[in-house]
């Protein structure tokens, strides 16, 4: 197993796909992997959610080892901390496809984390008039229609992730407590068959 590969935690069951497609708990594990170790309150404010809400839905991420609890951030050791196990989430949906039940539960999974793209990009065309001029320079979206063999698309996919893994290493080696310009930034990639 590879560092790279010891950071994914991959879902093999239903019932951990149907916990993590709920919107607050993709979006609670999210705000975990980019921000780092947080209590309830800290990502109820995120969120906008009571804390109780908030631990309800740790309690189901933790529950499937997507989450964990985290040192104390504070000396106020009443306060519960918790922090993502790995860096990425991941399964094979063509693993799934002789079980009905994980597909179904895959399927909404993928479409409860296709709506969080969707409002995230809505979110950036909001903030865009705020943001310096460089960054919106600087981002990319676009589409493309190809005409490509199974074979064609598995190495695409191959270099996608190869690409996507530079540029991971390149994200890491910044600090965030120190100004070097860099910022968050929001990957998503997506290459498939049309139906």
């Amino acid at each position: 197993m590879t560092p790279r590969d010891a950071s994914r935690t991959t879902l093999n069951s239903a019932a951990s796909m149907r916990v993590l497609a709920h919107p607050t708990r993709l979006r609670l594990l999210g705000l975990l992997r980019e921000r780092g170790p947080l209590t309830a309150a800290q990502l109820g404010d995120v969120v906008d959610e009571a804390p109780g809400t908030i631990s309800y839905h740790l309690g189901k991420l933790a529950s499937i080892a997507l989450i964990e609890p985290a040192e104390a951030q504070s000396t106020d050791h009443r306060e519960r901390w918790w922090k993502a196990t790995t860096l990425l989430t991941s399964w094979e949906p063509a693993d799934l496809l002789d079980d009905p039940d994980k597909l179904a539960a895959s399927s909404v999974l993928q479409k409860s984390i296709a709506q969080a793209y969707a409002a995230r990009y809505t979110d950036y065309i909001d903030a865009t008039p705020a943001l310096p001029r460089e960054w919106v320079a600087a981002g990319a979206s676009g589409d493309r229609s190809l005409r490509l063999t199974v074979e064609e698309l598995g190495t695409m996919r191959t270099e996608l992730e190869a690409l996507v893994n530079q540029w991971v290493d390149a994200s890491a080696a910044h600090d965030p407590a120190t100004a070097d310009g860099a910022e968050p930034v929001v990957l998503v990639y997506q290459a498939y068959r049309r139906p």
